[in-house]
């Protein structure tokens, strides 16, 4: 496969929101094709139309389109010249294939009904069989080509007789997966059930129709979840039915994410820990549920990426950011781990909180507007600026420079009662002319207000200490914050005045 050129895709179902699972294995693919030089290709495998979700579709497009992972070709990216890649709109190409399989006896027509069926699973489910479903111990019990005469099976195609398509699995045989990450895995036939290739319905089932898509795709490497590893043997065996074995794409399976060790990552998990499972905020058209996103939640698509590369893929150094350019030169397959990888939620934290402290201020305040505007009525894009080079160092998401710092854009509507008694009972004769007196700086500078400040309490024998905690208390209604100078020029000497006064008036 050397002399071929690399492509890889992304291939998931509109079944609902992307997992952010589903963005990492989008990503791994990314930084391998663009490492090599190769192309990277969404496909939507949309065969399950009775699972389809509204809007799925267009969600996992714009999700890739934030986190900045675009594909060279594919759905919402533009055509190339294997489109196109909705496999509802390939459904035509897919018939012959299983017809094929048939032909050379590698498939098998069947007619059971779904009554059979359920009464074959609750028989085998009784017995319990190695394996539960259709295959090599049941199937010449069943209603199929294989026990019909051709005369049979001619008139119930015929007569427009519903049917499906079965691969036809061999008895005790070893089919090998090489895969790219795990080395050589084994896998016995013993265990595997005659899966369903072509549905009633006419669409191909995924099996066949990601075989065959990637082969008409010129697909060289697949590199998907952990979970489909049981289902690349199958694929194997399709290949090599086919007579499509020399073209056969390399395989690599990447660990699950896990919650804290144990398990899949689920939106349970996330809801449970704190911390989204999809990139984008998600509204089920049939329930109406809102599930949460890293997006909505205030987290930086650069910090996203960098989360999600760890989570099962390693540089070998110490180095832990990286933007994607730097990504895509230092990736590896050969680093990426066999086992589940777990994600640590104050280390996602971390991430984020790096990138808001290096991102500009106008980016920021932009992400903010819509929030400060909804919330507060404010919408001075330059205010808000300033807002944000004050407290980008002090949040872990964006949208906490608004949610988490109400005293910027708001009088406090009451005051802290730990504020309140850490302030205990000064004098307040001493701080009667603050207002005035901070009216009267003329330079408003950070440093100049922290000596003048310092003036005042020595001119009105105050302690200094006091005079802090009285001066943010009235600002910010607490005790945290930003340094005071630095709020005292953000809001300026009218807005400053208002808040003393008030404050002077309350106690």
């Amino acid at each position: 496969m050397s002399d071929r050129k690399v492509r890889v895709r992304f291939a998931p179902s509109p079944t609902g929101p992307l997992h952010i699972g589903g963005v990492r294995t989008a990503l791994y693919n990314y930084l391998f094709a663009k490492k090599l030089g190769g192309d990277f290709i969404l496909r939507i495998e949309d065969t399950d139309q009775g699972r389809y979700v509204e809007g799925a579709e267009d969600y996992i497009i714009q999700s890739l389109k934030w986190v900045g992972i675009e594909p060279n070709e594919g759905v919402g990216f533009g055509d190339g010249p294997y489109a196109p890649y909705r496999q509802s709109e390939r459904k035509d190409t897919y018939h012959q294939f299983a017809e094929q399989l048939v032909k050379s006896g590698h498939a098998y027509y069947a007619f059971d009904t779904s009554e059979e069926l359920e009464a074959l699973r609750k028989k085998l489910e009784a017995a319990k069989a190695p394996v539960t479903a259709y295959g090599s111990a049941v199937r010449m019990e069943m209603k199929n080509s294989l026990t019909l005469s051709a005369d049979e099976v001619a008139s119930k195609l015929n007569a427009g007789e519903q049917y499906v398509i079965r691969i036809k699995i061999s008895e005790n045989e070893e089919v090998k997966v090489q895969d790219i990450i795990r080395g050589e895995v084994v896998f016995s036939t013993s265990l595997m059930d005659d899966k369903v290739l072509f549905k009633s319905d006419g669409m191909p089932t995924y099996h066949l129709a990601n075989v065959a898509d990637d082969y008409a795709m010129q697909i060289t490497h697949v590199i998907r979840g952990e979970e489909w590893l049981s289902s690349a043997p199958l694929h194997v065996l399709l290949y090599r039915y086919l007579g499509w074995e020399d073209k056969m794409p390399q395989f690599a399976h990447l660990p699950l994410l896990k919650p804290d060790g144990n398990g899949k990552l689920s939106k349970r998990d996330g809801d449970k820990l704190g911390f989204p499972v999809f990139p984008l905020e998600f509204k089920d058209p049939k329930t109406g549920e809102i599930s949460s996103g890293y997006r909505e939640k205030g987290y930086l698509p650069e910090a996203v990426i960098n989360i999600i590369a760890f989570l099962g893929w390693n540089p070998g150094t110490e180095q832990e950011i990286y933007s994607l350019e730097e990504l895509v030169g230092a990736f590896s397959m050969e680093h990426v781990h066999k086992a589940g990888a777990k994600f640590n939620f104050e280390k996602a934290k971390w991430f984020n909180e790096h990138y808001i402290k290096t991102a500009s201020d106008e980016r920021l305040a932009n992400h903010i507007l819509p929030l400060a505007q909804e919330k507060f009525g404010v919408n001075d894009l330059e205010f808000l600026k300033k807002v944000c080079a004050l407290l980008k160092d002090r949040v872990s998401f964006i949208n906490d420079i608004v949610c988490a710092n109400s005293f910027v854009f708001a009088a406090p509507a009451n005051y802290s009662a730990d504020a309140l008694k850490k302030l205990g009972s000064p004098n307040l004769t001493g701080f009667q002319n603050l207002s005035g007196f901070i009216n009267s700086i003329e330079d408003f500078s950070a440093a100049n207000i922290e000596n003048s400040l310092k003036q005042f309490a020595e001119t009105n024998e105050v302690k200094l200490g006091d005079l802090m905690k009285f001066t943010r208390i009235s600002i910010v209604g607490d005790l945290s914050g930003p340094g005071v100078p630095d709020l005292m020029v953000l809001l300026g000497k009218e807005e400053i005045g208002k808040r003393i006064n008030s404050f002077l008036a309350q106690q």
